[in-house]
C-alpha cells in the first residue's frame, strides 16, 4: 500500500509552531534544571551541545532533507540516532554512571507534564493532516494521562512523601510503556519503507521544523528521565528488600 503524501509539502500556522518550540524550550529547561543541580558546569555544557543539536535539526529539516524520503538510511535515523547514543553512552561508562547518580529525581518527574503539550502538539498536527489520527488522544494515545499525572506523583512522593520508592518505579514503567507505545505508532506511521500504519495520512509533521525536535530531542529527553528513574529505583528497591 502506498502512503498519502499529499500533505508532504504543506506547512503549519505559525500558532501551531511556536505552541511546540516552547513545549520543547520547556523540555529542555526541566533537564537543564536538573543537570544544574548537580553541576553548574555540566548543565552549561548541556545547554551549549542541545541547542547546536536544535540549530543543525532545524537547518537541515527547513531545507527539507528529512523529506527526501528514498535516501538510505532513512533520515529519522539521523535524528534519533545521535541521541539515543549519547544516553547510551552515559549508562555504559562508569563516569556516566556516577553522574546519573546524582540527578534529582523530583525534577526528572516533573519534567513529564511537557507530554501534555506535547500531545495538544500532535492533536493539532492531525488537524493539518501531518499526523495520523492513531498519534492523538482521540485515536487511542493515552500518554497524555502521564502529563496529567507526573505533578501529581512528584508532589506526593517528594513533597508529601506518601508514595514510596516501589509506587514511583511501577509508575515510571506503566508510563515508559505509554511513551514507547506512541514511538513505535509514529515510526511504523512514517512514509518509509517500514511503514504499517497511517497509510491515509502518514507521519510527515516530525520531518519538518520545529517537530524534528520532538524525535531528535523532546523523546530522547522523556526516554532518559525513565531510564534514570527506573535504574535508579531498582537499586534502591533491591538495596532496602529484606534478606
Amino acid at each position: 500500500m502506498q502512503p498519502n503524501l499529499s500533505h508532504l509539502y504543506d506547512t503549519t500556522p505559525l500558532w501551531l509552531d511556536a505552541f511546540f518550540g516552547a513545549t520543547t524550550l520547556l523540555t529542555g529547561y526541566y533537564l537543564y534544571s536538573g543537570v544544574r543541580q548537580v553541576s553548574k558546569r555540566a548543565a552549561n555544557r548541556l545547554f551549549v551541545g542541545v541547542s547546536i543539536w536544535l540549530i543543525i535539526l532545524a537547518l537541515l529539516a527547513y531545507n527539507q532533507i528529512f523529506l527526501h524520503l528514498d535516501a538510505r538510511p532513512p533520515g529519522l535515523v539521523l535524528v534519533i540516532g545521535p541521541p539515543l547514543l549519547f544516553i547510551i553512552g552515559l549508562f555504559i561508562t562508569t563516569q556516566g554512571r556516577l553522574w546519573i547518580e546524582k540527578l534529582p529525581l523530583s525534577t526528572l518527574t516533573v519534567l513529564h507534564a511537557v507530554r501534555v503539550p506535547v500531545e495538544l502538539s500532535l492533536y493539532g498536527l492531525y488537524l493539518y493532516h501531518q499526523v495520523p489520527h492513531l498519534m492523538t488522544f482521540e485515536g487511542g494515545n493515552v500518554d497524555i494521562l502521564s502529563g496529567l499525572t507526573a505533578p501529581v506523583v512528584a508532589y506526593f512522593t517528594f513533597q508529601r512523601h506518601q508514595l514510596s520508592n516501589q509506587w514511583l518505579l511501577v509508575w515510571n514503567m506503566l508510563v515508559l510503556g505509554l511513551v514507547l507505545n506512541i514511538v513505535i505508532h509514529a515510526i511504523l506511521s512514517a512514509p518509509f519503507p517500514f511503514q504499517q500504519f497511517g497509510f491515509d495520512q502518514p507521519n510527515v509533521g516530525i520531518l519538518k521544523v520545529p517537530y524534528v525536535w520532538l524525535p531528535g530531542f523532546v523523546v530522547p529527553t522523556v526516554l532518559f528521565a525513565h531510564l534514570v528513574a527506573i535504574y535508579r529505583l531498582i537499586k534502591k528497591v533491591v538495596r532496602n528488600k529484606p534478606s
